[in-house]
């Protein structure tokens, strides 16, 4: 659908189950999704703009669909400031919007956003950018079960020599929490928090919360069974090995972790 609604060159709004993409002339002018911050977040919380300059500018400029250029031609913001932090956002709530989805898409023709025009991006541009976030995901951990789920410590100790952005991300992991929150909570991207958590997964230092119940569950003892005969035995293997292959890179990497923490 947004191929083709980059061929037609339509003007509108994009909407899926995760996010919104704003087309003008077929190309991309805006996107939002609460899986990440905003605009708004992102500007304030860095101290690039005061919050009573956002709002400011959004009373005064909303209804005209100029709050970009608002911000600007006030002085609250340099107009490459303004780009940079635009674009960031909107790779990012794309990146989301695009993500696997359960439901139909649908797109409203002649709907614009109040932020007004900054900087138009392709559709291509759009796309290429958010398959290389997944393949760059998939290279640091490939189990995505952290993207969405509820975070906690596994208890690991932590290497001394830990970035401090990852640093900063851990100390928000407090079992209730998820990637999307740790984000609000620090004002930070959220494809730059899933980056963060991904690589302190992969050091076995983070976990999913519904992961680490499953493994705390109480053992109960196997009935008695009789020896197996090699036919079966067998047979249990290649269903094993069956299963290993459906995603030799997940189960290669949690045997690893296993074996990691048995020692």
């Amino acid at each position: 659908m947004l191929s083709r609604l980059a061929e037609e060159r339509a003007t509108g709004v994009l909407t899926r189950d995760r996010g919104v993409l704003y087309l003008v002339e077929g190309q991309v002018v805006h996107a939002e999704s609460p899986a990440t911050p905003g605009l708004d977040v992102l500007l304030t919380s860095r101290g690039a703009l005061g919050s009573d300059g956002w709002w400011e500018a959004v009373s005064q400029a909303g209804a005209e669909r100029r709050v970009g250029r608002f911000l600007v031609d006030s002085g609250r913001l340099a107009a490459g400031a303004l780009e940079l932090c635009h674009l960031g956002a909107l790779y990012d709530a794309a990146f989301f919007t695009l993500g696997a989805s359960s439901g139909p898409a649908r797109f409203r023709y002649g709907v614009a956003h109040w932020i007004g025009p900054v900087r138009p991006v392709t559709v291509d541009a759009v796309e290429r950018e958010t398959l290389r976030r997944r393949a760059l995901l998939h290279r640091i951990w490939p189990d995505p079960d952290t993207d969405t789920a509820e975070l906690v410590r596994t208890g690991r100790a932590v290497d001394a020599v830990l970035p401090p952005r990852q640093r900063t991300v851990l100390d928000q992991v407090d079992g209730e929490r998820t990637v999307s929150d740790i984000s609000r909570v620090l004002g930070r991207p959220g494809f730059h928090t899933l980056v963060d958590v991904r690589r302190l997964a992969a050091a076995g230092i983070v976990t999913t919360r519904a992961r680490t119940v499953e493994c705390r569950a109480p053992e109960t003892v196997a009935p008695p069974v009789s020896p197996m005969s090699p036919v079966s035995t067998a047979t249990a293997q290649a269903a094993q090995a069956a299963q290993a292959s459906a995603d030799p890179d997940v189960a290669l990497l949690r045997r690893l972790r296993d074996a990691l923490e048995a020692l």
